[in-house]
C-alpha cells in the first residue's frame, strides 16, 4: 500500500473505487452515529458511493482514506473541499470517523497528516472546518489537530433535516 503520507499507525491515501466495499460497508455500520452530523444523502449504495466519488474529477475537491498501517483497514475518511487557488490557497475539511475505529486517536493522527499533506504537497495556506456546537467529540478532535475556532455561523447547513448552526475552525500553514 502506498500513502501519501504516514504516521506511526496511520497513513493517508487517495479514496479509489476498489475501496468501494469496505467504504460502504463502513458507512453502513456506522449509519447512526453518522446521521446526525454528515450532510446529505448516506453514503450507503453503489450509486452513493458512484456520486461521492464523481466529485473528485473536480480540481476543487479531494477525497481521501485514514488507513492503519498494520492491517490496511480503513479508520476514516476525509475531504478537502471548495478548494481556492490564488490569492487564497484555501479548502475547508470534511471528515468522519467510523462507529467500529473511535476513541483510538486514529483520526487525529490522520488529520495531522492530512493538514500537513495540505500545507505541502497541496500548497494550500489554510484549511477550515466547520462543526456544529453539539458535536463534542469533534470538536476535541479538531482541537487535538491544531485548528483555532474562528467563528460562529447560525443555520450554515442542512444536515438531518434541519439547517444546523456551526462553528467554524481553521488552521493556517504558519
Amino acid at each position: 500500500m502506498t500513502y501519501l503520507a504516514q504516521g506511526t499507525r496511520v497513513g493517508i491515501r487517495r479514496i479509489g473505487l476498489d475501496d468501494r466495499t469496505e467504504f460502504l460497508t463502513l458507512n453502513r455500520q456506522s449509519a447512526d452515529l453518522l446521521a446526525r452530523w454528515m450532510p446529505g444523502i448516506p453514503i450507503v449504495t453503489d450509486e452513493a458511493f458512484e456520486g461521492y466519488m464523481a466529485r473528485f474529477d473536480h480540481p476543487a475537491n479531494e477525497g481521501f482514506v485514514l488507513c492503519r498501517l498494520d492491517t490496511g483497514a480503513i479508520v476514516g475518511r476525509a475531504n478537502l473541499n471548495n478548494i481556492i487557488r490564488g490569492t487564497r490557497q484555501d479548502g475547508t475539511l470534511g471528515y468522519c470517523a467510523y462507529s467500529s475505529t473511535t476513541g483510538r486517536g486514529y483520526m487525529t493522527e490522520g488529520l495531522r497528516l492530512l493538514v500537513g499533506y495540505a500545507f505541502g504537497e497541496l500548497g494550500l495556506h489554510r484549511v477550515e472546518a466547520n462543526i456544529q456546537p453539539s458535536n463534542t467529540p469533534s470538536l476535541n478532535l479538531i482541537k487535538r489537530v491544531g485548528f483555532r475556532k474562528e467563528g460562529y455561523s447560525p443555520g450554515f447547513q442542512f444536515i438531518d433535516g434541519a439547517w444546523r448552526d456551526h462553528e467554524r475552525w481553521a488552521v493556517t500553514v504558519e
